[in-house]
C-alpha cells in the first residue's frame, strides 16, 4: 500500500529532541523498495542519527544518482533539500552545491553500481578533494533494478541467484576511499543498527570527506546461499574491529572504563569517538595499518566492519581553496567585482 501517504498527525506523547522535532519528523515517504531490503534499514539508521543529533531538517541536503539505493533519500528527512542526479554523476553535483553553500549538511547516497561502475571516476575525485560530506554507499553487490547482474563490488567466486559464479575481481570501496584521500572511512552492515547509527553520527560531524560502505543485502536477487552479500553470510563472517560511542562536543564527557579497552579520538569540532575494541589492538588513525587490516580481512573471507580510518585533523575543500567563511551564493556584486585596481594586480601577478 505504498501509494498511501503517511499521516501528518503525530501522537502527542512522542518525545521531541532539543531541536523540537520527534523521530517521525525525520521520516520521508513510504518506501517502495522490496520488503526486507537492507536499504530501508539504512534509511532508518539515518533517521535515528539525525534525530539524536538534533539536526534541523532544512539544513540537510541529500543527493543521489540512479538505482535502488538512490531512491532511498525519498524515505528519510522529508523536509530537507534533495536532488536526484543522473547515473554516477552525484559527486560533481554535490561538489558544486557544497562550494555554493557551505552552511548545509551534505549527504550523498549511492549504490555499488552508481559509485563503483559508471561513477567510479567521480567517486575518486570527490574523495581526494575533501568535500565536506557524508557519502554512503548501500552495497548489495548486484544491479537490482535490472534483475540481479553482478556489480563491480561482487566478490570473485560469489554465486548469483541463477547459479553463475562471478569471475571478476571486486572493487573494495573502503580501500579505494582511503587511497583517494577520504579522512573518515567506515564499513557496517544494514542489520547492525547499534554499530551503524553511531558511525553515521560521527561521519556527519566530521569536517571532510566521510565515507561509509554499508553491506545491504538485496532480498530479491542476492540473499541466497553462495552470495557474499547475503544476510546469513555477513552475520557469519562479520569481523567487527570496534564499536563506537559518539559524544557531541557540547555535552559534558564522563566515562569510566578499564585501561586498554577503549580508544578515544577527538574530532575537529570537539565531538568524541570512543572506540570499544573487540578482541584486537587496532589504531584507526594509522592509514597504512588500516589498509593492511582491510586486505587481510578480504583474504580471510571476513567482512571487516567498524571505523576503519579517521584523520582527527582533516581539511575540507573550502580550507584547501581558502574560500571565504560565508556561503558563496550570498556574495553580492561588490564582493564579486572588487574593481579595476584589484583586477590589474591579479593580471600583473600572472605575467
Amino acid at each position: 500500500m505504498t501509494y498511501i501517504a503517511k499521516p501528518r498527525l503525530h501522537h502527542p506523547s512522542l518525545v521531541k529532541n532539543k531541536a523540537g522535532y520527534t523521530r517521525r519528523d525525520y521520516e520521508g515517504a513510504v518506501s517502495t523498495l522490496c520488503a526486507g531490503c537492507g536499504h530501508d534499514s539504512i534509511s532508518a539508521a539515518i533517521i535515528q542519527a539525525c534525530y539524536e543529533l538534533d539536526i534541523l531538517p532544512h539544513q540537510v541536503a541529500k543527493l543521489s544518482g540512479i538505482g535502488c539505493s538512490s531512491k532511498a533519500p525519498t524515505y528519510f528527512v522529508g523536509a530537507s533539500h534533495g536532488f536526484n542526479t543522473v547515473h554516477g554523476r552525484m559527486p560533481s553535483v554535490m561538489t558544486g552545491a557544497n562550494l555554493a553553500n557551505r552552511d548545509l549538511i551534505y549527504m550523498g547516497v549511492s549504490g555499488d553500481g552508481d559509485s563503483a561502475s559508471i561513477g567510479l571516476g567521480q567517486f575518486a575525485h570527490v574523495m581526494r578533494r575533501g568535500v565536506n560530506m557524508t557519502y554512503i554507499v548501500m552495497n548489495n553487490g548486484v544491479y537490482g533494478l535490472t534483475k540481479g547482474q553482478f556489480s563491480a563490488t561482487a566478490d570473485k567466486g560469489s554465486i548469483s541467484k541463477k547459479g553463475v559464479a562471478n569471475s571478476d575481481s571486486s572493487i573494495d570501496m573502503v580501500s579505494l576511499a582511503i587511497l583517494m584521500g577520504a579522512t573518515f572511512v567506515g564499513r557496517s552492515f544494514s542489520g547492525d543498527k547499534h554499530q551503524l547509527v553511531p558511525l553515521i553520527k560521527a561521519a556527519m560531524a566530521h569536517k571532510g570527506a566521510a565515507f561509509l560502505d554499508v553491506i545491504s543485502p538485496c532480498v530479491a536477487f542476492n540473499n541466497h546461499a553462495g552470495s557474499t552479500k547475503s544476510y546469513d553470510y555477513v552475520r557469519e563472517h562479520n569481523e567487527a574491529l570496534n564499536r563506537i560511542d559518539f559524544i557531541e562536543g557540547r555535552e559534558e564527557i564522563t566515562t569510566s572504563y578499564d585501561p586498554g579497552t577503549t580508544k578515544t579520538v577527538q574530532q575537529h569540532d570537539g565531538s568524541i569517538l570512543r572506540l570499544r575494541k573487540l578482541g584486537e589492538d587496532y589504531d584507526p588513525s594509522d592509514k597504512v595499518s588500516a589498509m593492511k587490516r582491510i586486505q587481510e580481512g578480504m583474504h580471510a573471507g571476513e567482512v571487516v566492519t567498524g571505523l576503519l580510518y579517521v584523520d582527527p585533523t582533516p581539511s575540507d575543500l573550502h580550507a584547501n581553496l581558502n574560500t571565504v567563511d560565508v556561503p558563496l551564493n550570498t556574495l553580492d556584486a561588490p564582493e564579486l567585482c572588487p574593481g579595476t585596481s584589484a583586477l590589474d594586480k591579479i593580471n600583473a601577478s600572472l605575467r
